[in-house]
């Protein structure tokens, strides 16, 4: 259910303010916090997700798996909100008895977020395009990061630029699952808008990344493989997929080689330090 093979944009959002130079991985506190945005966390935003979605998952087929989370029928739900509470309850106890009223707020900031996403009367993962802007939530995972480790704040543009990873990230979520959910009378943007058009907002998004981390950070390596997955995505609407579904096979293998692309990126952000000092 906390679908290990999405785990990356929390560690990764996790992982942007350290700088090698620091030794990070010397300091116990560093692993239980990474610990925490893996399993803990995610088990908190999909199990909400899940627990308040079944309809759409049960008709989903890339679901089952540990790529794309678990299909449980209503009956196999039932009990995950208490499930969810005794794994996030001590870390909440304990992160705030190690990092004060900050880190507090910053969890409940991130428990309220999954309610409001999740249940009415707000539920806005149905509000289009609301469920996108609301994504922003991700960045205080870097919130976390800095005020659990006390490290420097990182600047606005790489909050920015994290931004618009977390809505990049989540309309690929939406393009895959666009026939569940209009099966299911769920509204999302790519349900509202159709495929095409959510695939150009996609591009969209990815082209500006891409500007940020050239001209902003001096990036030449993770902007150069943004451009590359921009580029792919020009074929995918022109030439490929166009406006056709992807096969199941297709949306695991895609799974398969963000999680591939998100280690290797993971590893040059620590290594170049690049996010954490734009060039104005």
């Amino acid at each position: 259910m906390s679908r290990p093979g999405l785990w990356f944009p929390t560690v990764w959002i996790y992982l942007v303010p350290f700088g090698l130079s620091a030794n990070f991985w010397e300091k116990p506190l560093f692993w239980v916090g990474l610990l925490f945005v893996t399993f803990p966390l995610n088990f908190l935003v999909y199990g909400l997700n899940d627990y308040t979605d079944g309809k759409a998952d049960s008709l989903n087929p890339r679901k089952g798996n540990y790529l794309f989370g678990a299909k449980f029928s209503k009956e196999e739900l039932t009990n995950v909100p208490w499930h969810i509470s005794y794994i996030i309850i001590p870390f909440i106890a304990y992160f705030s008895y190690v990092g004060g009223s900050n880190l507090f707020i910053i969890l409940m900031f991130m428990i309220v977020v999954n309610i409001i996403y999740n249940y009415k009367p707000f539920r806005i993962k149905e509000r289009p395009p609301f469920e996108i802007l609301v994504q922003v939530g991700y960045v205080f995972i870097a919130l976390f990061s800095i005020v659990l480790n006390d490290l420097y704040m990182l600047p606005w543009q790489t909050f920015l630029y994290l931004t618009f990873f977390a809505f990049q990230a989540h309309i690929a979520g939406e393009i895959m699952d666009i026939e569940p959910d209009i099966l299911s009378e769920k509204k999302t943007t790519a349900v509202l808008i159709g495929r095409k058009k959510a695939k150009f907002l996609m591009l969209f998004l990815l082209l500006f990344e891409v500007y940020i981390l050239k001209f902003w950070f001096d990036d030449w390596v993770l902007s150069g493989f943004l451009a590359a997955f921009s580029i792919w995505l020009i074929l995918d609407i022109f030439v490929f997929f166009k406006a056709k579904p992807y096969t199941v096979r297709q949306m695991k293998i895609f799974g398969i080689a963000i999680n591939i692309s998100a280690i290797l990126s993971m590893i040059w952000v620590l290594y170049s330090g690049n996010l954490l000092q734009p060039n104005f």
